[in-house]
């Protein structure tokens, strides 16, 4: 049955990425323009003579002459066909080459963000749950307010003043002076290690303080069912009696909202990443964005949104075996 599931999903999957590859390669055209007449202006702007005869031949040299339709599939059959995401205007090399340079390291960040998130905020949520109007309740309430409303990169500004004025030390960057520039190593990643851990806090203190919020909630709400009482009366450790039932109910919202958990963390981290110095795909796209830089714009934007979706597909999973009670249509 799981099996059949997620043949299914996977099928499906082919359809939604395809309009997920045009959503998101029309939504960077929609603003007038491209980047070759912003490039023109800033050129005359600096008092460079540009004739319009240059400029049309880069417009046919990189196919903006083309219809939209006729760039967009330009554009796909050159990633299905060769794994050619274009070349990116604003740094002058293939977008694909950036891709690999960022796209790691933003899944790092992301992943393990992620990973924090949980190991943070589930294990809080259940103990203010059971010790409801404590004074542990009422500290962690307080602080995941103070995590929700606060911005990520006003955190990320606060630590590095705290870093540098308190301790005389930089947090800014991924990486020591002598490897940024270094190849992949284990004494690399080590280094990386030792410094990922400031974004991943910092980026992740809005999602802990929601999901951690959400499992006190829905914990509440299931300590109070009577199959609960039932279970209790008949003997069972207050351990085992809310890991097996209360707390397995209560981890179906979190896990759901796994697909979710990524674009937040990534527009997330892009502001941060710009504080932080971080080489990530936030302030690639960002610039990318700016310039109208549509091939490398468009490229993070549908590889971030495929993440997307296998991590949906991932929460759908998870939810089938988490839960036996969730039926889905098509799947018995």
């Amino acid at each position: 049955m799981l099996a059949q599931f997620i043949g299914r999903r996977i099928v499906l999957l082919i359809p939604l990425l395809l309009v997920v590859s045009i959503v998101s390669f029309v939504l960077i055209q929609l603003p007038p323009g491209d980047i070759l007449n912003m490039e023109m202006l800033r050129l005359r702007s600096a008092g460079t003579q540009i004739s319009e005869e240059q400029v049309e031949a880069l417009r046919q040299l990189y196919g903006l002459d083309k219809s939209l339709p006729e760039q967009y599939w330009l554009w796909i059959t050159n990633i299905l066909l060769e794994g050619n995401f274009g070349t990116s205007f604003t740094y002058v090399k293939p977008v694909s080459e950036i891709l690999a340079a960022r796209v790691p390291l933003t899944a790092v960040v992301s992943l393990l963000t992620a990973l924090f998130v949980w190991l943070m905020a589930v294990p809080i949520g259940v103990y203010s749950a059971t010790n409801q109007y404590s004074i542990f309740d009422y500290f962690w309430t307080f602080v995941s307010f103070i995590g929700i409303a606060t911005p990520g990169f006003l955190l990320a500004l606060v630590f590095l003043w705290i870093a540098f004025v308190q301790f005389g030390i930089s947090a800014i960057g991924l990486f020591s002076q002598e490897y940024e520039a270094a190849p992949w190593s284990w004494a690399k990643i080590v280094n990386m290690l030792q410094h990922i851990w400031v974004p991943i806090v910092i980026i992740g203190m809005a999602s802990t303080a929601g999901m951690m919020r959400t499992m006190r909630g829905m914990m509440l709400d299931e300590l109070n069912k009577q199959y609960v009482i039932t279970a209790r009366s008949k003997g069972l450790t207050e351990t085992r009696l809310l890991v097996k039932y209360p707390v397995r109910t209560s981890l179906n919202p979190t896990i759901s909202t796994i697909g979710w958990m990524l674009p937040g963390i990534i527009s997330g981290e892009a502001l941060v990443s710009m504080v932080l110095n971080i080489p990530t795909t936030g302030p690639v796209l960002l610039q990318a964005l700016l310039n109208q830089d549509m091939y490398l714009a468009g490229s993070i934007v549908f590889v971030l949104s495929v993440l997307t979706v296998i991590g949906t597909l991932l929460s759908d999973i998870l939810l089938v075996w988490l839960d036996p009670r969730i039926r889905y249509e098509g799947v018995s």
